[in-house]
């Protein structure tokens, strides 16, 4: 009930902060954190929970991306359905990737899923329709609801798409398919041994990570006005899905929260104060930092302490 509250709370919040007279650098730059909760609570179900790493997440990501483009072409559909549409695809992605590389393992499956990023990349350069190499300038809707701005729309969105996905994780945490997952990545064999279904717990868990990257990247040809696969498909949304569930702590649904909000936050603080370019040098300092001092993460930081502290 508590976990309710406070995302119910969280939802209002994001609304009123919407439609009062903030700036609106503001929802830019909060729609990037949102979405980085969305991409490390997707990686964190199959990387985290599972301990499969996944870096074909740009694969689906745009996946998401290019299916919303495609509904927004075809039938001029509003945001939730692109959503809907880059969601189902990317989830159909995922289940198809789990079914073809699951039978692999460590650094093999890594580089399986590096792999799908290069061909739907390819794909969607060699596609006329979806803009091919060079992209597609897109025009906004006029259509925004409640709000003074389409970006202040977005952000609400990516609130919702982000609590959403939160849920789902904790969800799969405390279920079955949890328990499940953990077992795998303690020892998939003795889990096999044991009678846990762990080819179908995996493709559960590719599926619904799949789903939610591919959430992460639907809005982004609105809220960029553009979009082309050079940058869709980049290997930085990779690193920064694996960076922020490590910073948080893979263990549990609050750790790539808190990755996100640490390393989202300071990105974007990164590029109004000094530059953009400097992003990947958080990324790399935080990385380090965390993988020597706290391998655990935050939440392993928060447990130490508590055990200290008895």
């Amino acid at each position: 009930m508590k976990y309710w509250f406070v995302s119910a709370l969280a939802l209002v919040a994001a609304a009123a902060l919407a439609l009062s007279g903030a700036n609106e650098y503001v929802f830019f730059a909060g729609f990037v954190v949102l979405q980085a909760i969305v991409l490390a609570t997707a990686w964190n179900i199959l990387g985290g929970y599972a301990g499969y790493v996944n870096f074909g997440v740009p694969g689906f990501v745009g996946v998401g991306a290019y299916s919303a483009l495609a509904v927004h072409l075809l039938f001029n559909a509003p945001i939730l359905v692109q959503i809907f549409a880059g969601a189902v695809l990317a989830g159909l992605l995922g289940l198809a990737v789990g079914m073809l590389t699951l039978r692999l393992r460590g650094i093999f499956f890594s580089i399986a899923t590096v792999a799908v990023v290069f061909i739907l990349e390819a794909v969607v350069m060699n596609t006329r329709f979806l803009g091919g190499a060079t992209g597609l300038q897109l025009t906004r809707p006029t259509e925004v609801w409640l709000f003074d701005s389409y970006t202040r729309m977005l952000f609400v969105v990516m609130a919702l798409m982000a609590v959403v996905a939160v849920s789902i994780a904790r969800y799969v945490q405390n279920s079955y398919i949890g328990q499940g997952l953990r077992a795998v990545r303690d020892s998939e064999e003795a889990a096999d041994c044991s009678g846990v279904p762990t080819l179908k717990l995996k493709l559960i868990a590719c599926a619904i990570s799949g789903a939610l990257l591919g959430v992460a990247g639907a809005p982004m040809p609105m809220y960029l006005s553009y979009i082309e696969p050079a940058s869709t498909f980049n290997l930085h949304y990779a690193v920064i899905a694996l960076a922020m569930p490590i910073i948080g702590g893979t263990s549990h649904w609050l750790g790539p929260l808190i990755g996100a909000l640490i390393l989202g936050t300071l990105q974007q603080i990164v590029t109004v104060t000094i530059s953009s370019e400097l992003n990947v040098l958080v990324v790399g300092v935080l990385l380090v930092v965390f993988v020597v001092a706290a391998p655990d993460g935050v939440i392993g930081l928060i447990k130490k302490w508590k055990t200290s502290s008895k």
